[in-house]
């Protein structure tokens, strides 16, 4: 009996949480006195995990699967479960394994507790810690169905070497007609630029910044940190950015190291979609705006002023440290 890990990958190549939940598998299964496998779906170099102290992979080549299909993944992840009788299972918190994560529970008939952010507090009972109140607080869950999924939030459990070597296994599960009901006929995506899932640093913009004319400070600012651009919801509902950029709680979630506020004022629903976030920088001219109480910076000043000369300090320190 092994503990299972979900592993998700484009383009053939692992995604940042990828090394983050196999991080996560090998603390459970040494909790448990077992060994890590995971199930990858499309990856070319699936050797890798073994960096993260992943035992075996289990590695699914199918070209009906390049697409994500959250019915047909989660037969994929559930059958992986079954060959090895993994009765702990761990997945990300990105949107897709989000998706799939109650289809697979019901599959399984397991039990699910989603934005855990350390390992387990004891693995007999099963009790682990995850946020809860738009992350203003912290509960420890106890899991007592016989399979149980842990849901790792993004960026909470961090990336840890525990090199080993990774068995590579090809693995064909049974997949049928019914497992594509669901098709996705369209899929829009940024190409060439950090995404917010994935950035380490996120470079928002809110209505401060006065129309749609003056983004291109934060644009810069964002490629010379090579950070993700965002927006609150009043911009996106402005057409001044993409939906796409839209991060708060009706938005995307957003779990970066470092998040930079430009011009925002800090509505309690986009503060509890950043609230994950490391570290918190605020921009804005109005010393009582509601994001300074959650910043753990703060500048009190015109992000016209303040926003090129920090672009243009940046650059200097880049350049002095090439």
């Amino acid at each position: 009996m092994s503990v299972l890990v979900y592993t998700e990958s484009e383009n053939g190549k692992f995604k940042k949480n990828a090394h983050e939940v196999a991080s996560y598998a090998y603390e459970v299964a040494k909790q448990l006195g077992t060994t890590a496998t995971a199930i990858a779906i499309n990856a070319s170099k699936a050797e890798e995990l073994g960096d993260f102290g992943i035992s075996k992979v289990l590695n699914v080549s199918n070209d009906q699967l390049k697409t994500f299909n959250a019915k047909a993944f989660a037969q994929v992840i559930g059958q992986a479960a079954e060959k090895e009788t993994a009765k702990v299972i761990i997945l990300s918190s990105s949107a897709d394994t989000k998706f799939l994560a109650p289809i697979l529970t019901a599959q399984l008939k397991a039990g699910y507790v989603p934005n855990v952010v350390s390992a387990p507090e004891s693995t007999s009972p099963f009790k682990v810690k995850r946020t809860v109140f738009s992350n203003k607080g912290f509960a420890i869950t106890e899991i007592s169905s016989e399979i149980k999924i842990v849901g790792v939030s993004n960026n909470a459990f961090g990336s840890a070497e525990n090199k080993t070597t990774a068995a590579v296994e090809s693995y064909e599960p049974n997949l049928g007609d019914d497992s594509f009901t669901t098709k996705s006929i369209e899929i829009d995506k940024v190409v060439g630029k950090a995404t917010i899932a994935d950035a380490d640093i996120v470079v928002s913009g809110g209505r401060g910044l006065k129309g749609p004319e003056n983004w291109g400070m934060i644009e810069e600012l964002a490629e010379v940190l090579g950070a993700a651009t965002a927006c609150s919801k009043p911009v996106s509902d402005l057409g001044w950015r993409p939906h796409g950029e839209h991060v708060g709680q009706t938005g995307k979630p957003v779990a970066s190291n470092l998040y930079i506020a430009i011009g925002i004022s800090g509505a309690i629903q986009h503060l509890a979609g950043v609230s994950s976030s490391k570290v918190k920088v605020v921009i804005n001219t109005d010393p009582e705006a509601p994001f300074f109480k959650a910043a753990d910076y703060g500048i009190v000043g015109d992000a016209f002023e303040v926003v090129p000369k920090l672009i243009e300090k940046l650059k200097e320190f880049k350049a002095q440290n090439a």
